[in-house]
């Protein structure tokens, strides 16, 4: 008991700078309080996100407010179908004094990077994003050079237009962390983006934090405990989407083509820790496993013909798998 007091004592002193950064959301974002723990989560879990919303939701808004915050290198890539690998992570340039290439590093290089609008370039391009969201690396030429720590990919895209898109392929999607759907705001959240935001004057957050400290939060994230039981909860929320007719589910199975990859087991973990952190405690409970699994697991659940053609959308297996996997 004694052990486990410490661990929270711990947590709750390590996670206090994460009110200073809430607070200078808050300051300048109305609601969105699902968009921004999230975006703190992923942040601690050294993971990455796709946010998913019409315009006009502040997404944009939301995490140029979190690296102004941070103190942290920002930089906002707008993608268009005319755009080049080379434009994201750089090239090399030939120096004709020396008759040398000399890398000239593209802006993948800072530590939170907006892919702005990501499914409007192609394939190619969105594939430039593959190695450095993996691995925390680019290659220019023969070079490979390492990205700054801490790194983060937040990407938007628009879920209603079409028409000049490209879908994201599987293995680029399942790269992210999670997948973030932002929604409208109520009408009180409403009337005060009209208070707040309908003049020219608009406030800028201020920076209260070190990006060396979301370096070392994440290894104080490593340290909270997980109960055993919530590890097999884990595993029963994954493999009941992997083969749900042998655990006694035909509705899901007749819905899901193919499951969740071991990447969202992991995720599911760090996720679930991070959210702990987040709310300043040293161990997991299931309310954090529940919190996490719709945004790690929504973009990664191939859905079945037959689900398509009854319009099931993949949130709304997610609320049946929650119901039917049995909490510890």
């Amino acid at each position: 008991m004694a052990s486990v007091q410490a661990l929270n004592k711990r947590i709750q002193d390590e996670s206090a700078f994460l009110k200073d950064i809430l607070r200078q959301m808050q300051r300048i974002i109305v609601g969105q309080d699902d968009l921004v723990r999230h975006m703190l989560v992923a942040l601690l879990a050294d993971g990455h996100a796709l946010i998913e919303g019409v315009p006009g939701l502040a997404k944009t808004l939301a995490v140029r407010t979190l690296a102004s915050s941070l103190n942290a290198d920002f930089k906002r890539i707008q993608f268009t179908p005319d755009l080049l690998p080379s434009d994201i992570i750089g090239t090399q340039i030939y120096n004709p004094g020396n008759h040398t290439f000399v890398p000239r590093p593209g802006p993948i290089f800072s530590n939170i990077v907006l892919a702005d609008e990501i499914n409007r370039a192609p394939a190619k391009v969105q594939s430039a994003l593959l190695e450095a969201m993996e691995e925390r690396q680019v290659t220019l030429g023969e070079e490979t050079f390492a990205l700054k720590d801490p790194y983060l990919v937040l990407a938007t895209q628009n879920p209603i237009e079409q028409e000049g898109t490209y879908a994201l392929p599987e293995a680029q999607l399942d790269r992210f962390m999670l997948k973030i759907v932002v929604d409208y705001p109520n009408r009180s959240e409403e009337r005060q983006i009209i208070e707040r935001m309908s003049t020219h004057t608009i406030e800028e957050a201020e920076a209260v934090v070190e990006p060396e400290a979301i370096v070392h939060a994440r290894g104080v994230v490593d340290d909270i405990y997980v109960d055993d039981r919530l590890k097999e909860y884990i595993l029963d929320l994954v493999f009941m989407t992997r083969d749900p007719a042998e655990l006694g589910s035909k509705k899901l199975a007749s819905m899901i083509e193919y499951g969740v990859s071991p990447r969202a087991t992991l995720f599911l973990v760090k996720g679930a820790k991070a959210h702990a952190f987040l709310e300043g405690r040293g161990y997991v409970t299931p309310e954090d496993i529940k919190f996490i699994t719709p945004a790690i697991m929504r973009h990664r659940l191939v859905l079945s013909f037959e689900a398509q053609a009854e319009a099931v959308t993949s949130q709304q297996i997610i609320e049946h798998l929650l119901k039917r996997v049995e909490v510890p």
